[in-house]
């Protein structure tokens, strides 16, 4: 039974993540196995040698895209085990419209001087109606309509294809003619290869690659089997090395969903086992796996937009998430540690695990290029590109070495074990490219509003309407953000979200901090959009992390998925804290001392702030116990001697009264 379970979490991670298509005629199969492996050469040698323009490189990434797209994706209502003509009509006019711009770069740039003929807008009207039927198959309808609803409003005015004028508020324009908005979305680099789709075609695939060649190699497992043997034994063990293997696994994967069923078809039957009701054993491998795209090196997709926008390094950046991201994961910790004291849990006999020295050193070598990719991004200072580059040839490297090692210490001899070696490399290659189909649709969609955006000046008259909403109140401008961003996400990925927040709320935020007197780093307020875009995975009704886990757990996905956003409460905050205390991300530190200092109250703050949630700290609590405990999180999550005096003394206070509670009516603690 638990095996069916699992294989529907699977399925529903491949549907999303690969495409429901597995067509029965073998040529078929081939065919779209032979696409992904040749993207993924494809980018490996244009980023290898560097010669391709931006300009090209970005349609031929969608190019692979659309062809994944159409005919790796059914429709839903399509047939999932074959091909109909009208994806092979559709997968051909995508992949033309996408090439046309390649074949035709030279003449579009020089000799039009990006003005657009009669033959161009045939063809990027084409390209975004196929885009658009694309993106609904891929990540949903949310996205194509947030886009057209733009688009209406680009053509609407006096002098544009729509001749009605849009309310006083938005009147930014007097409305586009259809030559002057493809121009825009199809001809330059602000609409639809603009920024999104051009990080997609470098940093993001290649990190995306080496993450699957990565898991091809055994490090998944090695993670997971690594939290056991470390963690299992202690109260609530299991929950524990899920929260510690999903942090291991995010390292190499930037989903949520691909993260739950990779470490939650080990973990999820383990924490029912010890005692784990089926909704809180889903729930923690929830907040574990969506907290894994917080994690550096590797954060999804969208960290590397974030720094594209923002024109920092991307070492920088990841510097900047860190202490943030610790932080969720030590409280979700303390969260399963409460939940296992509150239920009497125990860990498991120790002669059930794996011995732990022994699998630390089984799978060291995985570590290797992880460590290399780091070096080259924080140490060297390289370029994403090139770290990522460099870390995936020495780990191909290392496939080989480790298959050649075990067959010849298995008597199968060395050239089977290349053999294998090279089948993993090609699978991981798959893979890779199979992951990429949703993000390079899902960023090329994107571009069309961030393209509108630019086109038309939207982003003031949003300034206006939120102003007027919150009365230039910043805290109700977060809150109202933080809303949006959590609805978006319930039909959008995280990257979308990310991209359409980016380009639609961060600069009302900016100004309206600004005309506040409030100084908030514009990397806070991206991490903030970024942050409840993740957040959104596990958000009911439609968190299809919490979809996965439940499949496995065999727990209702809705009841799954509340339980995941309360325990992910504590990731909640951070984004507000970071806000109004950037020294949280690392900013305006003064010394080691002053950052040790920093990370230490901040830390207390987060445990205190989870136990006053869960209502536990020695014994269960009551609400007058809790509020002091949640009010001094929120002293010691921000600056300042007189806060952090005033929080420590009263989770003092709450600690006296609990243990004098203990000693009138003894409980297990």
């Amino acid at each position: 039974m638990s095996e069916t379970h699992n294989q529907k979490a699977v399925e529903l991670m491949q549907e999303v993540e690969y495409g429901a298509r597995n067509p029965r005629a073998v040529w078929q199969r081939w065919l779209i196995f032979g696409i992904a492996v040749l993207w993924s050469l494809f980018q490996v040698w244009a980023i290898w040698l560097g010669s391709l323009e931006p300009e090209r490189l970005g349609p031929m990434h969608l190019a692979f895209a659309f062809a994944l797209a159409f005919l790796a994706y059914p429709s839903k209502r399509g047939p999932k085990d074959r091909i109909p003509w009208l994806d092979w009509v559709l997968a051909g006019l995508s992949v033309a419209g996408a090439l046309y711009v390649v074949v035709n770069f030279y003449t579009i740039v020089v000799l039009q001087g990006g003005v657009p003929v009669p033959r161009d807008v045939v063809m990027g009207v084409l390209t975004l109606l196929t885009l658009f039927i694309a993106a609904v198959r891929v990540v949903g309808w949310a996205l194509p309509i947030i886009a057209s609803v733009l688009l209406l409003y680009a053509a609407m005015g006096p002098a544009g294809i729509i001749p009605i004028t849009p309310p006083d508020v938005l009147y930014l324009h007097n409305g586009y003619g259809l030559r002057q908005i493809i121009g825009q979305l199809y001809l330059t680099s602000e609409g639809i290869w603009g920024t999104p789709i051009r990080v997609s075609a470098t940093f993001v695939f290649l990190f995306v690659l080496f993450g699957a060649l990565l898991d091809r190699a055994g490090a998944g497992k090695y993670f997971v089997d690594l939290a056991y043997s470390a963690l299992g034994t202690f109260r609530g063990g299991p929950a524990k090395a899920a929260v510690v293997g999903s942090l291991l696994t995010g390292v190499i994967s930037g989903s949520s969903i691909a993260n739950v069923v990779t470490t939650g078809t080990f973990t999820i039957p383990l924490m029912r086992r010890v005692g784990y009701p089926p909704e809180k054993a889903g729930a923690t491998e929830v907040g574990a796996s969506t907290n894994g795209q917080l994690m550096p090196p590797i954060m999804g997709a969208a960290a590397f937009i974030m720094a594209e926008f923002l024109q920092i390094p991307y070492a920088d950046l990841i510097l900047y998430a860190l202490i943030p991201a610790l932080l969720s994961y030590i409280g979700l910790l303390y969260v399963v540690h409460l939940e296992a004291l509150k239920l009497g849990l125990k860990g498991l006999p120790k002669e059930e695990l794996p011995p732990f020295w022994p699998t630390f050193f089984s799978g060291l070598h995985y570590l290797i290029p992880v460590a290399w990719l780091m070096y080259e991004l924080i140490g060297l200072r390289h370029t994403p590109e090139r770290s990522a580059l460099n870390a995936m040839f020495l780990l191909i490297g290392l496939i080989l070495v480790q298959e050649v090692w075990r067959a010849w210490r298995s008597g199968r001899g060395p050239w089977q074990g290349l053999r294998t070696g090279l089948i993993e490399i090609i699978n991981g290659f798959e893979t890779g490219a199979r992951n990429m189909t949703s993000i390079a649709i899902a960023t090329a969609a994107a571009g069309i509003i961030v393209g509108v955006v630019t086109l038309t000046g939207l982003g003031f008259g949003l300034t206006d309407i939120v102003q007027a909403l919150s009365g230039g109140n910043i805290v109700i401008v977060l809150i109202l953000a933080a809303i949006a961003s959590l609805i978006l996400g319930l039909g959008l990925p995280t990257t979308a979200n990310y991209i359409v927040m980016a380009a639609l709320v961060v600069p009302v935020i900016r100004d309206l901090a600004q005309n506040a007197g409030v100084e908030i780093p514009l990397v806070a307020i991206h991490l903030f959009v970024f942050y409840f875009g993740i957040l959104a995975d596990d958000t009911p009704p439609v968190g299809l992390a919490a979809y996965a886990a439940a499949a496995i757990a065999r727990s209702n996905p809705i009841k799954t998925g509340i339980q995941g956003f309360i325990y992910d409460m504590r990731t909640a905050i951070l984004p507000f804290i970071f806000i109004f205390n950037p020294e949280l991300l690392l900013l305006n530190i003064q010394s080691a001392w002053h950052a040790a200092g920093v990370v230490a109250t901040a830390l207390v703050g987060m445990l205190a702030f989870v136990a006053g949630t869960q209502g536990f700290l020695l014994t269960r609590m009551s609400w007058l116990e809790r509020l002091p405990l949640i009010a001094a999180a929120f002293l010691l999550l921000r600056p300042g001697l007189t806060t952090d005096l005033v929080g420590f003394a009263l989770i003092a206070l709450v600690y006296l009264v609990q243990r004098y509670r203990l000693r009138q009516t003894p409980v297990q603690a």
